[in-house]
């Protein structure tokens, strides 16, 4: 599995550009950036290397870990799966690329799409001392029109950016990125309750046009939650020193929550349950909430039961289950 935390090379890359940086300058510039994005606002507060140096700090350890923790599940899933080719849709500063090229050693050929220059300007820089993201191409405009011409890929991932569209524009990208997916089209979206129905209104979308759910789903039906509740995951992730000064916090880690959803053009011949919260341990028995190829359970395996028991005990929260 790949680890969630930044690789070497990139973090060494972000150091070099981090040098003579206001850690109070980039602080500041990281909160007025965060409440645009929880407004729905986007990228549009990024415009200076410095607002684009404070994002890639305050928000690209996460991102990338709740990506990481995505190609891990697809990955479990599909063991064999070994993609030569990358579109990564609303590319920002090349987080979901960083974590493809670790994820998936084939990968030999990457396209980035973005209409943020900053973000784009600071990718690039950050790939040029890259062994891995070699044979890379960073397009600037609007991710729907430029994925409109984009070569098909073996693996398409937006990564935190339906949020940034209307309903309309959701759809429109939807269908393009789906028409661009040669095999496996991966959306990680926030892991709050509009992150999730933005992934269920994509999903079931693209199921009627015919895509197969690898992960988290071991099924293509209808989503058996029922609201308050929704699917949603947790990835925890060290902080670095930087990263801690420019959140303005003090814990060494955090958790990032994401809904994410990965499709396929090919059905897949067996499905996994997933655990959908971290399972309860207690003296006599555990228990877990499961979505299943029937809905979702709560499993109770008992202390006595030792065999299943030990394997339960390994059960957490965002797991395939046999």
């Amino acid at each position: 599995m790949t680890s969630p935390d930044l690789p070497a090379e990139l973090k060494a890359a972000l150091n070099v550009r981090l040098e003579g940086l206001s850690r109070n300058d980039a602080a500041g510039r990281a909160a007025v950036i965060s409440q645009t994005y929880r407004e729905g606002g986007g990228s549009s507060t990024i415009k200076t290397e410095t607002d684009a140096l404070a994002y890639a700090l305050a928000r690209m350890p996460a991102t990338y870990a709740a990506v990481v923790a995505s190609l891990n599940a697809l990955s479990e899933i599909r063991p064999d799966f070994a993609p030569t080719s990358l579109l990564d849709v609303g590319a920002g500063p090349g987080t979901a690329s960083w974590a493809a090229a670790e994820a998936f050693s084939s990968l030999q050929e990457f396209t980035l799409l973005d209409a943020n220059e900053a973000l784009r300007t600071l990718a690039l820089d950050l790939t040029r001392r890259s062994d891995r993201l070699r044979r890379i191409t960073y397009e600037l405009g609007q991710a729907r029109t430029y994925a409109a011409h984009a070569e098909a890929a073996d693996l398409v991932i937006a990564s935190y950016v339906i949020n940034e569209l209307n309903d309309a524009e959701r759809d429109a990208l939807t269908d393009v990125m789906w028409e661009k997916t040669s095999d496996t089209l991966l959306v990680v979206e926030p892991g709050t309750p509009a992150g999730y129905a933005r992934i269920i209104a994509l999903r079931a979308r693209l199921i009627a046009a015919g895509a197969h759910v690898t992960a988290p789903c071991p099924h293509d039906g209808a989503c058996p939650l029922v609201a308050p509740d929704w699917c949603h995951f947790s990835q925890r992730l060290q902080r670095s020193r930087a990263h801690k000064q420019v959140k303005g916090a003090d814990a060494p880690f955090e958790d990032e929550r994401f809904a994410y959803v990965a499709l396929t053009r090919a059905p897949l011949a067996a499905r996994r349950s997933r655990v959908l919260a971290q399972p309860v341990v207690s003296k006599v028995e555990i228990a877990a909430k499961l979505c299943t190829r029937d809905g979702v359970v709560v499993t109770k395996v008992p202390r006595r039961a030792k065999a299943d028991y030990g394997r339960a005990r390994k059960w957490r929260w965002g797991d395939a289950t046999d």
